[in-house]
């Protein structure tokens, strides 16, 4: 009987120690477990951020050219929704900003540095085609031009608007009729036909929104005016 005490303890002892072990075995393999399901979420995590394309200014899909200007832009959807200009991942002209109206919706840049020089808008439906032509032909040389058109932007154009906007380098110009949707970047001074515009005419058998069609939007990257523009 007195043999039975010290082994029972001994046997209490090496339970106790048996069940540690083991208890400490179940968490090591769980912890373990916990750090493998971690490390594979954080790998997954880092494969969607490494997949996942980058956005630039504006949100182009990919970056411009050292010195040139991004930029990105859509014409007016109908008469409900504005025209939306961006330059240099900044938004120049938008309903949100209440700087858009019916008409042509012009921003206008130093082609040398970027620099935002003036924002205007002109009603070519219901106001005089003077103040346009007139401010047309103020341009300095080297500036850029970001037109969009809402509503309808061809009524009041005359000959001498649409001369005067060939000259910044439109192609479409001369065929930009009522109710047509129009984007153009231009400049002063230009030797050629500019590379960024899009035209789409007002017809009924095709018009997206009932008197008007689809909304035009154009993204790219401008070269810098080599020659600076003078005061």
């Amino acid at each position: 009987m007195r043999i039975a005490g010290p082994i029972k303890f001994g046997v209490v002892i090496v339970l106790f120690l048996l069940m540690g072990y083991l208890a400490f075995q179940i968490f090591e393999i769980k912890i373990d477990g916990n750090f493998k399901s971690i490390f594979a979420r954080s790998q997954d995590d880092a494969q969607v951020r490494t997949t996942k394309s980058p956005k630039y200014k504006c949100g182009l899909a990919k970056p411009c050219p050292e010195n040139h200007f991004a930029f990105k832009m859509a014409s007016g959807a109908a008469n409900v929704v504005g025209p939306k200009i961006c330059i240099e991942d900044k938004i120049i002209m938008s309903g949100v900003k209440n700087n858009v109206g019916r008409g042509i919706n012009i921003a206008t840049v130093n082609g040398r540095t970027g620099e935002l020089l003036d924002t205007k808008v002109f009603d070519l439906w219901g106001a005089d085609v003077k103040p346009f032509n007139e401010f047309l032909k103020a341009l300095k040389e080297g500036t850029i031009v970001f037109m969009a058109t809402y509503d309808d932007a061809a009524t009041k154009l005359d000959d001498n608007a649409r001369k005067l906007l060939s000259e910044l380098g439109s192609a479409s110009i001369s065929n930009l009729s009522f109710r047509d949707n129009w984007i153009f970047v231009g400049a002063k001074g230009i030797q050629s036909k500019s590379p960024f515009e899009q035209h789409i005419k007002n017809n009924k058998d095709t018009n997206k929104y009932e008197g008007w069609p689809e909304v035009l939007e154009m993204e790219g990257c401008v070269p810098p005016k080599k020659e600076e523009i003078k005061p």
